[in-house]
């Protein structure tokens, strides 16, 4: 199993020290080659649960309350900063809600590509700046070469979106965790980019995927789990069954919602 997430519990601390349980208890697998869909409506701790796999969570006012999670054998909640940060990037890619709050509105995208290969790679800058554009060919960016010395704002929505998702898979990782990806984005732009996001990921890597959109779901999971309030109220590896007839009375409701 590529990633399991053990009764993982997360908190967050107020101006008075009192934690504030914003996921309990939660559970889940993820193999290689699947795409599980972590759904729910906001501040259901879908994202809390999502960004404490690499521990991007801010710590404090978060904490890791208890659970542990294990990436392809490897422990993380307890595995110290320098060495996680060679699994950041190398074996975990995320790809943002918004890129603007993720890329560096001061460099170009070819110099944030180049450093991200660089960070991880023993490769010249020449090399790197060739991988980054190859990316932007395989994401669909058209001008490739023009885009590289362009600066974030220079772009629309969906082609910072692409720059994350070229950004978040150019390592070659064995997860990728999507946040969100496509919210922000037009509903044709949005179907582009999930179109893009299932060819480049592969039977190599496993998808983490956070979304309050059962239309999203319905394109993309291969099983799912739904939460509320901070918990998993119902688990499926069989999306088609489950769209076709929901356990869980909430899971009906989000169902009925998007119909």
């Amino acid at each position: 199993m590529l990633l399991e997430v053990k009764n993982l519990s997360v908190a967050f601390e107020n101006d008075e020290g009192d934690l504030h349980t914003a996921a309990e208890s939660v559970s889940f697998e993820l193999d290689r080659g699947e795409t599980l869909c972590l759904v729910g409506e906001s501040g259901s701790g879908k994202s809390t649960v999502a960004m404490s796999i690499p521990r991007l969570l801010p710590s404090p006012p978060s904490h890791v309350t208890g659970g542990e999670i294990w990436l392809d054998g490897q422990e993380l909640v307890k595995m110290p900063v320098k060495e996680l940060r060679h699994i950041r990037g190398a074996k975990i890619g995320v790809v943002f809600q918004d890129p603007m709050d993720a890329l560096s509105p001061l460099h170009n995208v070819g110099d944030q590509l180049m450093e991200t290969v660089l960070l991880h790679r023993d490769i010249s800058k020449a090399a790197a700046r060739a991988m980054a554009l190859e990316w932007l060919e395989k994401v669909g960016i058209p001008q490739p070469e023009l885009r590289l010395k362009a600066l974030p704002h220079e772009l629309s929505g969906g082609m910072r979106q692409r720059v994350m998702i070229a950004m978040a898979l150019m390592l070659e990782p064995d997860l990728l965790i999507a946040d969100e990806p496509t919210t922000a984005l037009d509903v044709t732009v949005q179907a582009q980019v999930l179109r893009l996001m299932k060819r480049l990921c592969s039977n190599k890597n496993g998808v983490l995927f956070i979304t309050h959109d059962m239309g999203v779901v319905s394109q993309m999971a291969t099983r799912l789990c739904v939460m509320k309030n901070g918990r998993i109220v119902e688990k499926s590896t069989d999306p088609a069954a489950f769209f076709k007839s929901p356990v869980h009375p909430y899971s009906k409701e989000l169902l009925a919602a998007a119909s």
